[in-house]
């Protein structure tokens, strides 16, 4: 470390990441740096210096570790970020940083839900069916696109970042929101619609599992997306975990609220 000072590059785009930035933020003991890949065109201000965009793969990583001289690496990203962890293993291992992973715990069947799990987006397109049917897609807009293989179905799709031309069906309403989202509201949603399928990724998390609840409720089948692989990197499931690895006050993480 540099004159006491831990200089810490945290990669994130997610809930835990705010919240590990929150509990670090005006420590004159640490240096913090969040990064986001820039998908989002206005992500929410955070209280430590951000950087938005790709560092050039692996080796682009690497070489950012080295010059900013990086002592702990932080990998917070969303669970569907595999190549991005992917980079993130390996530029440690050409930097000798340590690295950390954040990673949250993936939802698992409840009774009464009814779960059609697939491997990827586009297997999860091919599990609505040949029938029309009323389909609420939260997979995200950069995904969604995916689901133009199955013009037949009216899709219902949220999305943080405007949908635009991302999917081109015939039937479409694109809902611009960010959560949390909450059961009953999810639930007031699907029965406006009349949603009959849902399709999501398995994030896990409290912020989007609303509608898995709402599907339960409702007795609506969910399309669930498996996670992919991640690298066998030293992980922890919240930020508690992180702060403690860390070797900061775990504490602090009492009050942070995951958004």
């Amino acid at each position: 470390m540099t004159e006491g000072v831990m200089r810490i590059l945290i990669l994130g785009g997610t809930g835990e990441a705010s919240g590990l930035v929150r509990a670090l933020a005006g420590r004159d003991d640490l240096s913090v740096v969040l990064s986001l890949a820039g998908r989002t065109a206005a992500p929410k201000p955070e209280p430590v210096p951000t950087r938005s965009g790709g560092f050039g793969g692996a080796e682009g990583l690497a070489r950012y570790l080295r010059s900013e001289r990086i002592d702990r690496l932080i990998d917070a990203t969303h669970p569907f970020a595999a190549r991005i962890s992917a980079n993130a293993a390996r530029a440690a291992a050409l930097a000798g940083v340590p690295l950390l992973a954040i990673r949250r715990p993936a939802w698992k069947l409840a009774p009464g839900d009814r779960w059609i799990e697939v491997e990827n987006v586009p297997a999860a397109a091919a599990a609505l069916g040949v029938e029309p049917r009323r389909v609420f897609l939260t997979v995200g807009r950069q995904e969604a696109g995916a689901f133009a293989a199955t013009p037949q179905h009216a899709y219902w799709v949220r999305t943080v970042e405007p949908l635009g031309d991302a999917l081109p069906v015939p039937r479409l309403t694109a809902i611009e929101a960010r959560g949390p989202f909450d059961p009953d509201s999810e639930a007031a949603l699907m029965r406006a619609a009349g949603i009959e399928i849902l399709v999501s990724k398995n994030s896990g998390g409290g912020a989007t599992y609303g509608k898995i609840a709402a599907a339960r409720a409702l007795a609506i089948p969910v399309v669930m997306v498996r996670r992919p692989d991640k690298p066998d990197v030293t992980s922890v499931a919240d930020v508690a975990g992180a702060l403690r690895w860390l070797g900061i006050d775990a504490h602090a993480a009492s009050t942070l609220r995951e958004v």
